[in-house]
């Protein structure tokens, strides 16, 4: 398999919930007005506590500077698993699950942080670009590795790793994270660019108005109800990421489903704010997943990580 490095330095950021007012000029030029900025890849995702922000430095440049606005003090960058041949059986796992013991395990146990976005097409781990030269000597064995340069793919060197790169013990396995699950089921979809004109005025009121489902317990909701929609617009794909009553709202034959109308049940992972530095996190819950041929999704945000598990389950 390859393993392909790409050319964006990313930024992960949070936005607070009364902070969206003031980015909402520069999310909807991200998001819909894409062919005004030179922003390749842009990732938006609501859950019940903030806005979670993954953009590249051209994207970054469209928000305020803002106390509502925390950003994480690295720069990511994104890997991307490609499989040759092209002959993967259906009865494979989809989503993180088929990387979990070649890419998400060998990382934890180097002590390499890593950061998911699980799309509708593929899944980007974001890891420190600090991080990047022991990222390439754990994972060169397993992948033959390639990095984006100004849009071409070229072979990837070494980086600087030298004849005396010492390999670092293994770390063992963090404490397991408490699990929570919401009872709201989720779609995972697409739709063409092409349509995104026709659905922007609902996309829009999705992503910044429609605020009334998230808070808990009102009007009668159903306290284990959660607020959580995920928007992708990465190098010309669209991915999202809503619970079925969210899908309802779009026309027909907009979104891309597949014929069974699959839905996913969410797990949320973390009691408190995880931050950056722990590592193993997505390994805890994607390698039982891979050893169980399930199939998942996995979205890390700011504060909490998500996983998406096909129901049933």
């Amino acid at each position: 398999m390859e393993l392909h490095i790409l050319e964006h330095s990313l930024k992960v950021a949070s936005i607070e919930k009364e902070g969206i007012e003031i980015c909402t000029h520069g999310l909807i030029k991200l998001a819909f007005l894409a062919s005004k900025t030179r922003c390749k890849f842009f990732s938006l995702t609501e859950t019940p506590e903030d806005y979670t922000i993954i953009v590249d430095e051209e994207g970054f440049k469209e928000l305020p500077q803002s106390n509502l606005i925390s950003v994480a003090d690295s720069t990511w960058l994104a890997l991307n698993v490609v499989s040759g041949g092209g002959n993967a059986s259906s009865s494979q796992p989809i989503g993180v699950t088929k990387i979990a013991k070649s890419v998400i395990a060998p990382l934890a146990d180097h002590n390499i942080s890593v950061f998911m976005l699980s799309t509708y097409q593929t899944d980007f781990i974001l890891v420190r670009e600090r991080d990047l030269p022991m990222v390439m000597h754990t994972l060169s064995s397993e992948f033959t590795l390639f990095r984006v340069v100004n849009g071409e793919t070229v072979a990837a060197h070494n980086l600087g790793i030298s004849n005396g790169f010492v390999k670092p013990k293994l770390v063992p396995r963090p404490i397991i994270h408490p699990l929570s699950s919401p009872s709201n089921m989720f779609c995972v979809t697409s739709l063409d660019p092409d349509t995104l004109p026709s659905v922007a005025t609902l996309l829009m009121d999705v992503m910044f108005y429609s605020r009334g489902s998230k808070e808990v317990g009102a009007s009668g909701e159903d306290s284990t109800h959660i607020r959580f929609f995920s928007f992708s617009l990465i190098e010309g794909y669209i991915s999202l990421v809503m619970d079925e009553q969210t899908a309802q709202r779009f026309p027909n034959n907009v979104l891309f489903t597949s014929a069974s109308g699959e839905l996913w049940k969410m797990v949320r992972i973390g009691g408190q704010p995880l931050g950056f530095d722990e590592c193993g996190i997505v390994a805890q819950i994607s390698e039982p997943l891979a050893t169980a041929d399930i199939p998942a999704y996995y979205i890390s945000t700011f504060k909490f990580d998500h996983a998406l598990v096909r129901k049933p389950w």
